[in-house]
C-alpha cells in the first residue's frame, strides 16, 4: 500500500489530491481540496510573477501541507504547470517556496503535461484511438493516440484564464464580438497543427473545464446517474451547453447547476475550445475523463514501485476486480457463480436459438461475479444496494449505459424491480430489456446453485428428453440448500426453454 499527495499548481486553481494505492482496491482518492488561486493573473506583462502571486502560492502550499500530514501522506509532490512554468522569475518562485515551505516544486514540462493526461485517459477508458484535450488556466494540451500509443502531442500557450484576459477583459462574458474573435483565434491555433484535422475519432475532455461542461449538460437533461467519467456527448450536446452559456447573464450563470461558481467568468472560453476542436477534428463524440494530469502523474510514479499496477489493456476487468474487493466479494464464490452462469448460457445457446452479442457476454460474466454485492451493506435489500452502488460508481472502461446494464444484471431479483430500476434510465428498448431480464434470470439461477457458498456443484449437463429438459448437476458436497433454491428459481431457465425443466443432483 502507498499513500501519496499531489499538489497540482495550475494557472487557475491549486488543488491537493491525496491518493492511496493497494493491489486489492487499486488507486483511490482519499481527499480532494482546492482553492481558486488564479496564479496567471499575477503574471505581469513581462511574464514575471509578482510578490502577491508568490505569497498566495506559499500560503496555499503550507495549508495543504498540514492537511497532508493529518492524512499521514508518505510523499507530497507539488507539481506546477503553465503559470509557474511560463514565469520569468521561476527560480525565485522555486527558492521562495523551498525557503518558506521546505517543499521542492516539480515543474511539469509542456510535453510531460500532455503525456500525463493521455496516460490517465488511456488507462481508465476503453478508447483505442482518440484525441485528448486538457484546458488549464494558461495552456491547452492536446494529444492524438492510436491503439493507446501516443502519436502526437502539443501544448498551446492559451488556457481559459488567458483567453478570458485576451478577449473578454472589461466585457460581458458573452459579448458577441469577443466570442467571434476568440473562436477565430482558437481555430487558427488548432489549424496550425495539421495532424489535428479530420481525425474522426472520439475526443476525450480532461480537467475542470471539461468536467463543468459535462455536469451542465447532465443538469440540462436531468441525467439520472452520478459521475462524468466515461460520459459521452455529441456535437449537439456541446452546442446545447454553449448556447446556454451565451444566453445566460452573470447572475444566471451563478445559479446554473453543474457550474462551479469560481468558473463563471472562464467557462465560455472552454466551450469555444471544445466546439472548435470537435469541428476541426471531425470528432465522433466527446467523452469526458475524470482522470487527467494528476492521476497520470501519480500512476506513473506508483508504477515505478508496482510495475503491474495499471494495465491499459485490462481497464474494465481491473476496475471490477477492485470494486469486488472493496465490497468483500469472496473470490472463490464469485468465480464459481461466474463459471456456472457462463456454462448455463453456453448450454442454452447450444440447445435453443438464444444468442447474445460478445460484448453483452462480458458484462453478463462480470455481473455474475458481482451479483448482490450490496449484501455487504444489508442482506435484506441487497438488490437495491447493488443497483445503486454499481450504477453510480465510476467504473473505468465502461460507458454509462454499460455501467447501468451491469447494475441491472448484478442486482436482478424479479421483473418488477427490473422495471422499477429501468424507469430511472430510459435508455433501453423493449428488446434490450427482455434480454437483460433473461440474462439476469440465468445469473439468479446460477446463484441458487451455489447459495451455500460451498462450491458444491462440479459440473452440469443439460439434456433434452421427450417431454422435458433435464439438468444434471454433479455435486461434490451436500447440496441441500442448492436443491431447494434451484427448484424455486428454475422458472428463469424455463422462460428460455420450450419444455419444463427437471433438475437432478447426482454424484455420478
Amino acid at each position: 500500500m502507498k499513500r501519496l499527495g499531489l499538489i497540482d499548481i495550475g494557472s487557475n486553481t491549486i488543488r491537493l489530491v491525496i491518493f492511496e494505492y493497494s493491489k486489492d482496491t487499486g488507486l483511490n482518492e482519499l481527499q480532494n481540496v482546492k482553492t481558486p488561486a488564479r496564479l496567471s493573473q499575477y503574471l505581469e506583462e513581462d511574464k514575471t510573477m509578482n510578490k502577491d502571486g508568490i505569497n498566495i502560492l506559499v500560503e496555499t502550499l503550507n495549508s495543504f501541507k498540514k492537511v497532508a500530514e493529518k492524512f499521514q501522506v508518505e510523499e507530497l509532490v507539488p507539481a506546477a504547470t503553465a503559470a509557474v512554468r511560463q514565469s520569468k522569475n521561476i527560480n525565485e518562485i522555486i527558492k521562495s517556496v523551498k525557503d518558506k515551505t521546505n517543499l521542492d516544486i516539480e515543474i511539469i514540462p509542456e510535453q510531460d503535461e500532455a503525456f500525463y493526461g493521455f496516460y490517465a485517459a488511456t488507462h481508465t477508458l476503453n478508447i483505442n484511438n482518440g484525441i485528448t484535450v486538457d484546458i488549464g488556466g494558461g495552456s491547452t494540451e492536446i494529444t492524438y493516440f492510436e491503439d493507446k500509443k501516443l502519436k502526437e502531442a502539443i501544448s498551446f500557450p492559451f488556457g481559459v484564464v488567458t483567453l478570458e484576459k485576451m478577449f473578454f477583459a472589461d466585457k460581458d462574458h458573452n459579448d458577441k464580438n469577443a466570442i467571434k474573435k476568440c473562436e477565430k483565434y482558437v481555430k487558427e491555433q488548432f489549424e496550425s497543427e495539421k495532424w489535428i484535422k479530420d481525425k474522426n475519432v472520439p475526443i476525450i475532455g480532461i480537467g475542470g473545464s471539461a468536467r463543468n461542461n459535462a455536469r451542465i449538460h447532465q443538469s440540462l437533461n436531468n441525467y439520472p446517474i452520478a459521475g462524468v467519467h466515461g460520459y459521452d456527448m455529441t456535437k449537439k450536446g456541446l452546442e446545447e451547453v454553449f448556447d446556454v452559456l451565451k444566453k445566460s447573464d452573470k447572475n444566471e450563470l451563478k445559479d446554473l447547476d453543474g457550474l462551479s461558481r469560481d468558473r463563471t467568468d472562464i467557462i465560455l472560453p472552454s466551450s469555444i475550445v471544445f466546439n472548435t476542436l470537435y469541428d476541426i477534428s471531425d470528432a465522433k463524440r466527446f467523452t469526458f475523463s475524470r482522470k487527467g494530469l494528476r492521476e497520470g502523474l501519480v500512476m506513473t510514479r506508483i508504477k515505478e514501485e508496482f510495475p503491474k499496477a495499471f494495465n491499459k489493456n485490462n481497464v474494465t476487468s481491473d476496475a471490477l476486480k477492485h470494486i469486488a474487493n472493496e465490497y468483500n466479494i469472496n473470490a472463490s464464490n464469485g468465480k464459481q457463480r461466474m463459471k456456472l452462469a457462463e456454462d448455463l448460457l453456453n448450454k442454452l445457446e447450444e440447445i435453443t436459438s438464444f444468442k447474445i452479442p460478445k460484448e453483452d457476454k462480458e458484462i453478463f460474466k462480470e455481473a455474475a461475479y458481482l451479483y448482490y454485492l450490496g449484501s455487504f451493506i444489508d442482506a435484506d435489500s441487497s438488490s437495491q444496494h447493488t443497483y445503486y452502488i454499481i450504477a453510480n460508481s465510476s467504473i473505468n472502461g465502461l460507458s454509462h449505459k454499460e455501467r447501468v446494464k451491469l447494475a441491472l444484471l448484478a442486482s436482478f431479483k424479479n421483473k418488477t424491480l427490473l422495471k422499477f430500476y429501468i424507469k430511472g434510465t430510459p435508455w433501453f428498448d423493449d428488446e434490450e430489456i427482455e434480454l437483460i431480464q433473461k440474462l439476469g434470470g440465468i445469473i439468479k439461477f446460477a446463484h441458487a446453485l451455489n447459495v451455500s457458498n460451498t462450491d458444491c456443484i462440479e459440473s452440469m449437463a443439460l439434456i433434452e428428453k421427450k417431454n422435458e429438459f433435464e439438468l444434471r448437476a454433479k455435486y461434490v458436497t451436500d447440496p441441500i440448500a442448492e436443491e431447494y433454491q434451484s427448484d424455486r428459481q428454475k422458472k428463469h431457465l424455463e422462460k428460455l426453454l420450450p419444455k419444463k425443466l427437471n433438475i437432478i443432483f447426482t454424484q455420478d
